[in-house]
């Protein structure tokens, strides 16, 4: 992977740990931007970043609002870097939109691991959207077509059932939570509620478990929503 034209922007209200890790990734190639709190984050993320790094507790603006927030504009991959290491705060951080979540203290060796396969997803998947096609162990997507093909066989979704599956596709590995699915399909002001998920869900999997029964591409994150997830 050529890490030259791949840019992180690191967000931490702690000086020494901003250096410590700016310093390692830019030996390891990448343009790295910082910012020491939430809101000059969101300034600093205008300039389109291929990963955020994001520390949750800062002062003024929290690292969960932050990441709310660039989740109204940018879709790269999020990684969390946090002292709050229960079960409750990895919840919160994976809800609110992030991808990762590492605590502090740290593997600086993990920390980059993580990044590159991060990056090394993304980069897979602009590959098939310029392509028009997604494709995963058993089964592809035509985006252009708006149809999915499971070992050889055409999968009959409805309008929405595709758009939930081409939205969590898309977006392999990120957790979206049932609102966050109603929201991005429906539209804010539409009747109805996030209930219809469920629903939409349970007929998509059973779907493909008619010809993939050895794969769940969607999985529930239990307490959060539903991933892609095609292992």
């Amino acid at each position: 992977m050529n890490m030259a034209n791949e840019t992180i922007l690191l967000v931490d209200d702690e000086e020494e740990i901003i250096a410590f890790i700016q310093d390692a990734l830019e030996l390891e190639g990448y343009r790295v931007l910082t910012a020491g709190n939430g809101r000059d984050a969101l300034i600093q993320s205008q300039q389109q970043p291929s990963l955020i790094i994001l520390d949750v507790m800062m002062p003024e603006m929290n690292g969960i609002e932050v990441c709310e927030q660039l989740r109204e504009t940018t879709q790269c991959p999020i990684v969390f870097l946090s002292a709050c290491q229960s079960e409750v705060d990895r919840i919160r951080g994976l809800a609110a939109g992030g991808d990762d979540y590492l605590l502090k203290p740290f593997s600086l060796a993990e920390l980059k691991a993580r990044i590159h396969a991060h990056l090394r997803r993304e980069q897979r998947i602009h590959m098939q959207k310029e392509q028009g096609v997604l494709r995963f162990p058993s089964l592809t997507i035509d985006c252009k077509g708006h149809t999915v093909n499971c070992n050889g066989h055409n999968i009959a979704l409805t309008n929405k059932e595709y758009q939930i599956v081409e939205l969590l596709a898309m977006h392999q590995g990120q957790v979206f939570s049932r609102e966050q699915i109603y929201e991005k399909l429906w539209g804010f002001d539409a009747e109805g509620d996030d209930s219809t998920i469920t629903e939409h869900i349970k007929k998509i999997r059973a779907k493909l478990a008619a010809h993939a029964q050895d794969r769940t591409y969607i999985q529930t994150v239990w307490g959060i929503g539903y991933k892609w997830d095609p292992k």
